[in-house]
């Protein structure tokens, strides 16, 4: 059978291996060390200088963020639909209640209108919302200066959930400093990876003083164990930010690898779409930079000749290629189809036509060939 091609593997370079080497020839095989230091060092210089603390995945930060602004049983939240699970889950960690957001189709994410609309709305049922948390999916930058305003409007904290698009940016701000607080995501998909891995990003030193206390078992200052908050076990190891160091090195080639795959897929559809098909992607708006960390394609059977993401897929997945659809609204999640939901149909039609192709930036030409050959025959039945 010929080899995988996988959807977003991980990619490391020839510079984590002196950095772990470190770590175990100095004994730093804990969640603190010089490893760690530099690492939120060098991210905090990736982003615009805000404070940083690495934690075990964006999980964990999204949850420590929301722990810091103090969101609490029975508190309503407002969330994007068109999400990974992990972007709303911490919301009922903390007892709170998403209300979920449709997207725009600009770029895939929260739309702005309905979000005021939402918020206002709330107000009148007589319910405060006391976070917004704001997604940037497969790396594009959602309109975030519109929602922060919003949010500024209404005085309510906004959470930027960059797991997917560090080193993407908006007029030249990086993603992740936009709100009251951003996290990132190193998980082994990412743009690039610590194996498991986030960070949380913020510019208060209140902010990141409260989440590194609580992302250490919140120990008192004592000469004993003492505890007067609830603290996690979120802190990256030593040995994993040494991968993150190394991964940094090539953090610009790994951008430019997966916006050079983005066009490729680009021109190959465009000589399709010549014959008769209608295949689009998401796009990149004035001013707004996407490290393209998935290429997705949207394909409506109407305009391209009966042909749908699923027999694609299946296509792909016969040929040992993977793609996978695009993220399920979580208002249509068994376990969250119970909340409020602001809809106009964007993200229900995205899910129904939307695909993520292989956008690894370790993508060889023989890989491409492959996939463009499995395509090509699809495509060719069709006419």
């Amino acid at each position: 059978m010929k080899k995988r091609i996988w959807l977003s593997p991980p990619h490391m370079s020839e510079n984590e291996a002196p950095f772990i080497k470190e770590a175990f020839d100095t004994n730093w095989i804990a969640p603190s060390g010089p490893n760690l230091d530099r690492f939120e060092q060098q991210l905090s210089d990736c982003l615009s200088g805000h404070f940083v603390v690495a934690l075990n995945s964006g999980t964990a930060a999204l949850h420590l963020a929301l722990v810091t602004l103090g969101i609490k049983n029975g508190d309503e939240v407002i969330c994007q639909s068109f999400t990974f699970s992990a972007s709303v889950n911490p919301v009922i960690y903390q007892g709170a209640k998403p209300v979920f957001i449709d997207s725009e189709s600009d770029t895939w994410n929260m739309d702005p209108d309905l979000l005021e609309k939402a918020i206002i709305d709330r107000l009148t049922l007589g319910k405060k919302v006391k976070a917004i948390v704001v997604v940037n999916l497969y790396g594009m930058p959602a309109k975030l200066k519109k929602i922060s305003s919003i949010a500024s409007k209404y005085a309510i904290p906004l959470v930027e959930d960059a797991a997917e698009s560090f080193g993407s940016s908006l007029d030249n701000i990086p993603c992740g400093t936009f709100g009251s607080i951003g996290i990132i995501s190193f998980n082994g998909n990412k743009i690039i990876t610590t194996s498991s891995g986030g960070a949380l990003i913020t510019s208060s030193s209140a902010f990141i003083s409260n989440a590194k206390h609580l992302a250490s078992q919140a120990k008192d200052i004592a000469p004993y164990y003492q505890h007067s908050k609830i603290g996690y076990n979120y802190k990256m190891s030593n040995v994993l930010a040494g991968i993150g160091l190394g991964q940094l090195m090539v953090l610009n080639e790994r951008i430019q690898s997966r916006r050079n795959n983005f066009q490729r897929y680009v021109d190959y559809f465009s000589e399709w779409n010549k014959k008769g098909f209608d295949i689009s992607f998401q796009n990149e708006p004035d001013g707004y930079i996407s490290n393209r960390w998935l290429t997705c394609i949207l394909v409506d059977p109407e305009r391209n000749k009966g042909l749908n993401i699923e027999a694609i897929r299946l296509a792909l997945e016969e040929n040992n290629i993977e793609a996978r659809l695009l993220w399920k609204p979580m208002h249509q999640q068994p376990i969250y189809d119970i909340y409020p939901f602001y809809s106009n149909g964007t993200s229900d039609r995205l899910f129904e036509t939307g695909l993520c192709l292989p956008s690894g930036s370790s993508l060889t030409d023989e890989d491409f060939i492959r996939i463009f050959e499995c395509l090509d025959n699809l495509f060719k039945n069709c006419l």
